[in-house]
């Protein structure tokens, strides 16, 4: 499906029926990462996958694509769709992007999950590397592109997983520099949100791989006791959906999603 958020194209998908639940991908990647996830979950459930702005299918609606205004994309589709409660499974961004959400429209928010994510906004060290990548695209987008998708799959397990790093890494090569630019942007200007967590009324979990090498573990089970939220573990990197869909397919059963 395709509806036009300030007359820009934004994709997405219904499957199913049931309680709706919204799956949001991470940066440089698209709905693609659900593939084995969508049929099982939407045997029980409506579920949407959303392109989002810059990603996919989907055009660049801002200079800046801040996690706010992600969450305004993602309330567009839903009230288009007639849908006043939903809950989220974040990935990665999806996950800065679900917290936003909660901050904004919390009183539609059943549920959330944070995948391989965290509240926490960039180190100063990371704002850094973001401006560092913004450069790199400018001169060199595909190479920034293959080594970005290569650093979120464990580095003693990139040949097995190689089929998944070759596919994102096609995919990712036809989004639009500004469209991830923008997107780099609204990542390094995101704000903590462990308080949003925190006070979240509705069920909370976070997902965390142990040798996930962007978001370490350690990182997440500190924010998973600041906000109270339960952790599950998971034996991945960053791609847990990729790597160990069993496990996360059971973690699923245990949310009550299945």
């Amino acid at each position: 499906m395709i509806t036009y958020f300030n007359q820009i194209p934004i994709h997405y998908t219904v499957k199913g029926k049931g309680p709706c639940i919204v799956l949001l991908h991470g940066f440089l990647l698209s709905p693609s990462i659900w593939n084995e996830l969508v049929p099982i979950l939407s045997k029980k459930n409506k579920v949407i996958t959303i392109d989002l702005p810059g990603h996919g299918k989907s055009g660049c609606v801002a200079e800046t694509h801040t996690m706010e205004l992600m969450a305004e994309v993602i309330n567009f589709i839903l009230e288009e769709n007639n849908i006043d409660q939903a809950s989220f499974i974040g990935h990665s961004m999806g996950g800065y992007v679900s917290l936003a959400f909660a901050e904004k429209y919390e009183s539609k928010v059943n549920t959330l999950v944070l995948l391989n994510s965290s509240t926490k906004e960039d180190s100063p060290e990371r704002k850094i590397n973001r401006e560092r990548a913004i450069k790199l695209i400018k001169h060199n987008k595909d190479v920034f592109i293959k080594m970005a998708i290569m650093a979120l799959f464990p580095e003693g397990k990139q040949k097995e997983f190689k089929h998944y790093i070759d596919k994102f890494t096609e995919e990712a090569k036809s989004f639009k520099t500004e469209g991830i630019i923008a997107t780099i942007r609204g990542m390094k200007s995101r704000k903590d949100r462990t308080s949003v967590l925190k006070s979240f009324k509705g069920k909370k979990f976070m997902i965390s791989g142990i040798e996930d090498p962007i978001i370490p573990f350690p990182n997440s089970q500190k924010v998973a006791n600041e906000s109270q939220t339960k952790l599950f573990k998971v034996g991945t990197g960053h791609m847990s959906v990729n790597e160990n869909i069993d496990e996360i397919i059971n973690i699923m059963r245990l949310i009550g999603y299945i």
